[in-house]
């Protein structure tokens, strides 16, 4: 007899601290509400303290627990002094949604120095290092984990009517970022998993359309997708039931893009 329930499928999520960044607008504030409301304690964590602390009484005004910390992913002090502010305020981190990123909008031969850096920073040398910091701290308390890395179908393709070369190639290595931490970390019981979105409603998208257009008027289903159809298969990835997916990368495109 099998020791899983019928159907092995639970978003309880009730005593685990969740950390996610770039809270304050788009897919991260959805994240951080969807977690709360099954039970997480969340860390909402980016650049506008404003926008953290509107959105930790939202989520404590419906009955969920918050703690705001600002964080800046460009500066590897920053992160780690979040996370230790996370640690003193609610405990040990166990789920992490590595959230926050930026766009270049930028041709490759006339970015900047600064603007270079800030992208790669913001979009994968930030989530290296609170990834190696969250695991590191779970294996040393063997403690098992999930992380969950936001990448985009733009790892995938890219259109040349778009500037968007840096940002895919960050989010590229987003992905191998992912299968490469939850082959090492397996062992440990830390899964890592990566979702690929197309085109959802955000604030990079809503910037990117005042650039280029309604570009959604060339998908299949001429639509832009609403933050809350990645709800299930957000908790899939941090719940019971995926225990033994790890590695993998979810497309999220609404058919938007090539095969």
């Amino acid at each position: 007899m099998s020791e899983f329930p019928l159907p092995n499928v639970s978003t309880d999520l009730n005593g685990q601290v969740a950390f996610v960044t770039g809270t304050t607008s788009g897919l991260g504030k959805r994240f951080a509400k969807v977690l709360a409301a099954c039970g997480a304690k969340v860390v909402a964590t980016g650049r506008r303290v404003d926008r953290l602390e509107a959105l930790a009484e939202e989520i404590r005004a419906d009955g969920g627990i918050c703690e705001p910390i600002a964080i800046d992913m460009t500066s590897r002090d920053s992160i780690r002094a979040a996370l230790v502010e996370a640690e003193a305020r609610l405990g040990t981190v166990q789920i992490l949604i590595n959230n926050a990123g930026i766009p270049d909008a930028e041709r490759a031969i006339k970015m900047s120095d600064e603007l270079t850096d800030a992208v790669f920073d913001t979009n994968l040398i930030g989530p290296w290092v609170l990834s190696c910091e969250v695991a590191r701290r779970l294996i040393e308390q063997k403690m098992p984990g999930r992380i969950v890395n936001i990448a985009s179908v733009a790892a995938f393709n890219i259109s040349g009517a778009i500037a968007t070369t840096l940002y895919s190639t960050t989010k590229s290595a987003v992905v191998r970022m992912t299968e490469s931490h939850a082959v090492e970390w397996a062992r440990n019981h830390i899964n890592v998993n990566s979702i690929a979105p197309g085109a959802f409603s955000s604030e990079m998208m809503d910037g990117m359309l005042s650039r280029v257009g309604d570009i959604s008027q060339g998908f299949p289903r001429r639509r832009i997708c609403d933050p809350a159809q990645m709800d299930s298969t957000l908790l899939f990835l941090v719940s019971p039931a995926s225990e033994c997916v790890t590695g993998t990368v979810i497309k999220i495109d609404d058919g938007q893009g090539p095969r």
